[in-house]
């Protein structure tokens, strides 16, 4: 059941936005250059992660992740990028620990922003604990977040992050706009047995807390072009939202609390019409509604350096991908 919820998850997180908001309308041509008729081809390495902080005296626990090595396609709106952890680049990571799923989705359809996460890690570890020098391992700790979020960039028709993310556009003036949207969060945290170290004794300890969150977003987004090709793309957001947390104590105990977050997100490097060869960062902190002396937040992270290469294909590739591409198919089924 478990393997079909993920894939479920990865079908919509990667086609269903695409299809439902990626529509060029009122495009500014004069700040934006689409790029519909090139093929990009990118390899990159990447980490992904979501760290529980809980501050002092506690630190962080960070999971068991890496760097990744990957590759990737976007051509005809459809993007598909496959990342594999690779031991040479991982060489600090724990052995024989166990898996988990990271599903990201950060899509950039002209004038919206849109997240969507789902992940399940299942290891956490805090680095140097209490200044030992020691790793704090806890191989039984599973974290799960699942959330989504949706802005609208009022100035969107001269914007492009699709641009700085995916390459498959190219922004040719600076801009700037305003953004508004709401998201939505869900956190499990869980452990075999007290979650915080027991030799802090620190009131409010679990063994298992559930985290709701809902609430609206605002924030600005800008795009400095920086000469031929060179592109500096920035976008800041802040949320208040109604949190709501359940917590297995020695009794269950549940608190309701407003808890402020906030999104972050940075793009740079070089984009022309053959080549581009950039860098990208993804960051998403989440406070959690506190239990007693515990306060906490979820902080998400995606970076990622690419290579990429864009090509012409030829009549028979275009023709034979278009009647392959997942989203044609799908529009003709939803028909």
């Amino acid at each position: 059941m478990r393997q079909i919820c993920c894939l479920l998850l990865l079908l919509f997180f990667t086609q269903i936005p695409n299809i439902l908001f990626a529509q060029i309308r009122g495009l500014d041509t004069a700040y934006i250059e689409p790029q519909s008729e090139k093929m990009i081809l990118r390899t990159y390495v990447s980490k992904k992660y979501t760290a529980i902080n809980y501050g002092d005296p506690v630190g962080v626990y960070e999971p068991n992740s890496g760097l990744n090595l990957g590759v990737g396609v976007t051509y005809q709106k459809f993007t598909l990028n496959m990342a594999f952890p690779v031991s040479f680049l991982n060489q600090d990571r724990q052995e024989d620990w166990p898996k988990f799923l990271d599903l990201q989705a950060h899509i950039y359809p002209q004038s919206w922003v849109i997240d969507l996460f789902g992940q399940f890690y299942n290891g956490y570890l805090i680095k140097d604990y209490r200044g030992s020098g020691e790793d704090y391992l806890r191989r039984d700790i599973k974290v799960v977040k699942l959330g989504v979020g949706a802005s609208y960039i009022f100035n969107g028709e001269k914007i492009s992050l699709e641009a700085a993310f995916h390459q498959s556009a190219i922004q040719k003036k600076s801009a700037f706009s305003t953004m508004a949207g709401f998201e939505v969060y869900r956190v499990r945290i869980s452990g075999d047995s007290l979650v915080i170290p027991q030799d802090l004794a620190i009131p409010g300890n679990y063994t298992r807390a559930d985290f709701y969150q809902v609430g609206p977003s605002g924030g600005v987004v800008g795009t400095l072009v920086l000469g031929k090709g060179f592109f500096l793309t920035g976008a800041a957001s802040a949320n208040v939202g109604l949190g709501f947390s359940k917590a297995d104590q020695d009794k269950e105990t549940t608190k309701f609390e407003v808890t402020p977050g906030y999104f972050l997100r940075g793009f740079a490097g070089y984009n022309g019409n053959r080549f581009s060869i950039n860098g990208s960062y993804v960051y998403k902190h989440l406070d959690l509604a506190k239990q007693q002396d515990v306060t906490h937040s979820a902080n998400t992270g995606n970076y990622r350096i690419n290579l990429v290469y864009k090509i012409s294909p030829g009549p028979k590739l275009v023709k034979t991908y278009t009647k392959l591409n997942p989203l044609n198919i799908l529009r003709r089924l939803l028909e």
